[in-house]
């Protein structure tokens, strides 16, 4: 299972929120840049990068990170948050990202989302599927949609998809541990997928038990900026598990 640390980026800063809520933003590294090298120090290969500001304004704002980022470490970096048309995408992998996620357009916008698979490949396009109460959740997790979230992903498998970022909004920076049911069901149902968990990851327990669940990546943010998973321990898990 890859070890994927998260930088949400506000005004070029790492921030984190609660529940997607912006009012609840605290502000860990004026240096985003500086958080990538640290990662990348202790045995970290990818990267998990949202703009925030981009996902608030429909449209990509934060690639100068992106590309500050992506040329001054070998990080593999997905990219998400605002990516809306077919010059965002385009500014975004000639930014560095090795993957985008698309989230809201994969509800709003199918026809533009569909031919980015078909252009970029599976291996470049990952479904953003963030879900309230089992209802995917669009433009920054401001608004919830009618859309189910497992017939969501299936439809999507069915159409190419390989790799889902999957967060229970619920669990997101609440430090509670993740959607362990939430992923089993995805998984039972959707053979193949490799589900990237994200969302609540508070202590380091809880990624073996995702690792044996066979999700194929898991995002962690807030555990690692409040010190509740340790650099150490990533640097280890990732050392194991490579073997």
């Amino acid at each position: 299972m890859r070890i994927i640390p998260a930088i949400d980026i506000i005004d070029g800063k790492c921030v984190r929120l609660s529940k997607g809520d912006y009012e609840t933003k605290k502000i860990y590294n004026e240096n985003p840049l500086e958080v990538a090298k640290e990662f990348e120090a202790h045995g970290i290969e990818f990267l998990h990068l949202v703009d925030l500001d981009g996902a608030k304004s429909k449209h990509i704002v934060n690639h100068k990170v992106l590309e500050q980022i992506a040329s001054k470490t070998q990080l593999k970096i997905d990219f998400g948050g605002g990516l809306k048309t077919d010059e965002d995408l385009r500014i975004a992998f000639e930014s560095g990202a090795s993957q985008v996620t698309g989230g809201s357009i994969a509800v709003k916008d199918k026809e533009t989302f569909q031919s980015w698979i078909k252009v970029y490949g599976a291996k470049k396009i990952i479904l953003g599927a963030d879900a309230m109460d089992e209802k995917v959740a669009v433009s920054g997790w401001q608004e919830e949609s009618t859309e189910e979230l497992v017939p969501f992903i299936s439809a999507y498998q069915a159409n190419g998809i390989e790799y889902v970022i999957c967060t229970d909004i619920s669990k997101d920076g609440m430090l509670e541990g993740p959607s362990f049911e939430l992923y089993q069901r995805i998984l039972e149902q959707c053979e193949g997928l490799k589900l990237i968990a994200s969302g609540g990851i508070s202590t380091y327990d809880e990624l073996p038990k995702l690792a044996k669940m066979g999700c194929e990546g898991t995002i962690i943010g807030k555990a690692i900026y409040e010190n509740r998973i340790s650099m150490k321990q990533l640097e280890q898990f990732v050392l194991e598990h490579d073997a």
